[in-house]
């Protein structure tokens, strides 16, 4: 079983640095695609050494987010040769992940998707962490209780459930599906138009894999999809802004005192002279350190 995966990341480094390192075991080619300018998810993949690509594809011109035209840049990276995920950067597999995906009886007619719990900030984030509660004992399914279950959507318009695009498991070469759709830059209509390339009893959950969703601001709090055209929430840590960079640095001139001449003339005249130097200040960029 050889499985590749693409995720895109724009300002999600903050989410990444937490799902990177548990997510890069299960797959054998990952590749992160984000924008030139994030050059905060760029060192995240290049710490944990994950290919990156950087393009300028998603922006659609009139400041809107197609993220599905980041996947189609990553899918060309990819051999495609058997299993294609498309994973987003705050989804979190538990470490059975792989093991569950070898040996379960997996039909490459069908596209797979699976549930999620709801971690709705930081700080439960790092409660967990530290404490951690399994979702598997052996074979043995445990019933998830740590956080709330994600909502599934089931829109009746098109004739039933479609797998929530967070992480989306399909076989290009028996599908013969080898792109995204992106002919919308919304995420979730996009997640559906790339599901609805199969038929409805195609669509399938893998009910032994329940992945982790962290959030920065509880979603059941402000409106569900509030990032599905571009970041809008506060940074996932300690730190309550989004992050975006402070306003450019302009250069000043600083009053440094005054410096007294030597005496001039019979009248003792004494000349003063005020003293300045060119500052430039330094605005770092929004962190999220505590």
């Amino acid at each position: 079983m050889y499985i590749e995966c693409v995720t895109v990341c724009v300002n999600y480094a903050d989410f990444l640095a937490h799902t990177l390192p548990h997510n890069k075991q299960h797959f054998d080619h990952l590749i992160i695609v984000t924008t030139p300018e994030d050059k905060d998810t760029q060192n995240v993949c290049m710490h944990h050494n994950v290919e990156c690509l950087t393009t300028r594809e998603m922006d659609d011109g009139v400041g809107g987010f197609n993220k599905a035209k980041g996947i189609n840049v990553a899918l060309q990276y990819l051999s495609k040769r058997d299993w294609v995920v498309h994973l987003d950067a705050d989804i979190y597999l538990p470490p059975l992940t792989r093991s569950i995906l070898e040996k379960i009886d997996l039909d490459k007619q069908n596209i797979y998707g699976m549930d999620r719990m709801m971690c709705p900030n930081f700080e439960e984030w790092l409660k967990y962490i530290t404490k951690p509660t399994p979702t598997h004992s052996g074979w043995v399914y445990v019933h998830p209780t740590i956080f709330p279950m994600g909502v599934r959507i089931a829109e009746f318009m098109n004739k039933g459930y479609e797998p929530i695009g967070f992480f989306q498991m399909w076989h290009p070469i028996t599908s013969d599906v080898k792109l995204y759709p992106d002919e919308h830059s919304g995420a979730d209509r996009t997640d559906v138009l790339h599901a609805k390339k199969w038929k409805r009893k195609q669509r399938v959950l893998i009910p032994e894999i329940i992945a982790i969703h962290l959030d920065s601001e509880d979603a059941t709090v402000k409106e569900m999809g509030r990032n599905w055209n571009g970041r809008k929430t506060k940074l996932f840590g300690y730190s309550t802004e989004p992050p975006i960079p402070l306003p450019v640095a302009k250069s000043h001139w600083k009053f440094i005192g005054w410096v007294t001449a030597s005496t001039v003339g019979a009248a003792g005249v004494t000349w003063l002279i005020i003293n300045f130097e060119k500052v430039t200040p330094y605005l770092p960029f929004v962190t999220n350190s505590p």
